[in-house]
């Protein structure tokens, strides 16, 4: 009996520093795990955490650093052994397999009103799974055109915009303008080629991922699903306007040459350019073009940054508490500005800070209500199909390794192997 007592005194002591817990003087700890990265975004975070502090002597948050890299992998870790954050930071994609496995908590009775009605449907679409909601989307990019200003200035091609942005097949046959010896009309960083593809393909009417009468996913790699994958091979692989060195390099790989004047746009998520504020050198003129459009119009899919609650919190309504403080919009602005992204919020996004045409803020806003779910949102197994099939598959097709009708069975084919393990 003694023995079984000291094991539950133990257990007990385990808890409290796994999560946040209360001090014998009362006082409530929470962890919050950040994924914030950018000086300018940490600094953020951590003066909100700190202001947050200030005012709420009975309620201390912790701030702890993470990292995009390893994310998942950690938070699976820290969840199967009872040590998770209270507060996390992540992406709407990444939360599927978590909130199915109940390791998050459900937001849904948490929240209040206010912020609840201040994000669109359409981005909390983003982090609803079954009947729940457990993350609150507050920040999100679109995937936008960096462009050499000169380049296409001097070149006399259309400048799009958003109300009148480029075709996919203009877009290719600007490209196709714009490239000469040594030279190319973009440079396509398709490292991880994944997300780039499905969240463009939305555009042209792509889905990929369709679920039938029984709630079960299938992969459909149809005409609309080809149209962008179509686009980056014959790029690459037939008009040579595209760099063949670019599609296995990543974002911030692109830049050097891009301030070379190797390529004349490189597409990115809107939040690079701040590197290229920071990078650029003195006199290079660029802008921000949004990103082409076919039968879906300018729409594209985003997997939101989130914020949720992990379900052995044993302080949830405090947790919710210093999330609604942390997305008040003059917050969620300061948020966005840190990250270089757009904030959900429809009052945040009002802010005049978000809608000036320097640095291409008021283009990247006119797209915000375009942004859509990503079309592997709600997917149980996502991750392993994207590593293991689609991510090899994609990179063979865009070097020209393989065909589409290849391209086309693997996806499909070892594809829906890999989703109906997740789905007996």
């Amino acid at each position: 009996m003694r023995a079984r007592l000291l094991a539950l005194v133990l257990l007990l002591m385990l808890a409290g520093c796994s999560s946040g817990g209360t001090r014998d003087d009362g006082r409530i700890t929470l962890r919050f795990q950040s994924l914030a990265w950018q000086e300018e975004s940490v600094e953020a975070n951590k003066r909100l955490v700190k202001e947050w502090n200030a005012a709420h002597p009975d309620v201390r948050v912790e701030y702890v650093q993470g990292s995009w890299d390893s994310v998942h992998d950690q938070l699976l870790t820290a969840f199967e052994g009872g040590e998770a954050p209270d507060v996390i930071h992540d992406a709407s994609d990444d939360l599927a397999d978590f909130a199915y496995g109940g390791y998050l908590a459900d937001l849904t009775g948490l929240l209040p009103a206010r912020l609840k009605s201040d994000i669109p449907r359409r981005s909390w679409e983003t982090a609803t799974f079954g009947n729940g909601v457990y993350g609150v989307p507050f920040l999100q990019e679109p995937r936008v055109l960096i462009a050499n200003a000169t380049w296409l200035r001097r070149s006399g091609v259309r400048i799009p915009t958003p109300k009148e942005p480029w075709s996919w097949a203009e877009f290719r046959r600007i490209t196709e303008r714009l490239s000469g010896p040594g030279k190319y009309g973009v440079a396509w960083p398709l490292k991880e080629p994944v997300s780039a593809t499905l969240n463009l393909s939305l555009s042209a009417g792509g889905q990929l991922f369709h679920r039938g009468p029984d709630g079960k996913v299938t992969v459909r790699f149809g005409a609309a699903d080809q149209v962008v994958p179509r686009t980056i091979h014959d790029q690459a692989n037939t008009d040579r306007s595209a760099s063949p060195t670019t599609l296995g390099s990543g974002g911030s790989d692109t830049l050097p040459g891009f301030f070379a004047g190797r390529y004349a746009m490189v597409p990115l998520g809107f939040s690079y350019r701040q590197q290229i504020v920071q990078q650029a050198p003195k006199g290079f003129d660029w802008q921000v073009l949004p990103a082409p459009a076919g039968a879906g119009g300018l729409t594209q899919g985003v997997s939101p940054q989130t914020l949720s609650i992990a379900e052995d919190c044993p302080h949830k309504k405090e947790a919710a508490a210093f999330l609604d403080f942390l997305l008040r919009p003059p917050n969620m602005v300061r948020l966005a500005l840190g990250d270089w992204m757009l904030p959900t919020g429809t009052q945040a996004l009002r802010d005049s800070a978000l809608r000036t045409t320097r640095h291409g803020w008021a283009t990247g806003a006119a797209l915000a209500a375009q942004l859509r779910p990503a079309p592997a949102q709600t997917v149980r197994g996502y991750p392993e199909w994207k590593d293991k099939v689609a991510t090899p598959a994609l990179q063979e097709y865009y070097s020209g390794a393989i065909g589409l009708g290849a391209l086309r069975e693997r996806l499909e084919g070892d594809g829906n192997l890999v989703l109906a393990r997740y789905q007996r």
